[in-house]
C-alpha cells in the first residue's frame, strides 16, 4: 500500500495537467509549426517555462487503482502486477484466464 500523501500528490498533479493541457498544446503547436516567427517561438517557450512544473503530463505517475502501488503497473487493467494476479486468480477480471502449457 502506497502512502496516502503520495497518492494525493499524484492526484493533484493529474488535476494540474488537466487544467493546463489546452494551453500547453497551443504553445507546443506554435513551437512545432514551421510558419511561426522567431518572436512567437520565443514567447511560447518563455510561457511554457513559466507554467508550473507539474503541468507536464510526464510528471504524473501511473499507479495501481486498488492500493496505489507505483511499480509493476499494467496499463490495460490499471493495476499493478501483484493485484492483477490476485484479482485474476479470484475470477474478478472478466475475460482473464490462467494459462498453462
Amino acid at each position: 500500500m502506497a502512502k496516502k500523501s503520495k497518492i494525493a500528490a499524484n492526484e493533484r498533479r493529474r488535476a494540474t495537467v488537466a487544467r493546463h493541457a489546452a494551453r500547453r498544446a497551443e504553445l507546443k503547436e506554435i513551437l512545432r509549426r514551421p510558419s511561426s516567427s522567431e518572436a512567437e517561438r520565443l514567447a511560447a517557450r518563455e510561457e511554457l517555462s513559466r507554467q508550473p512544473r507539474d503541468a507536464s503530463a510526464t510528471r504524473v505517475r501511473n499507479r495501481d487503482s486498488v492500493d496505489g502501488r507505483p511499480r509493476g503497473y499494467v496499463g490495460a487493467f490499471g493495476l499493478s502486477r501483484v493485484n492483477l494476479r490476485k484479482l485474476a486468480h479470484a475470477g474478478h477480471l472478466p475475460g482473464v484466464r490462467k494459462s498453462s502449457w
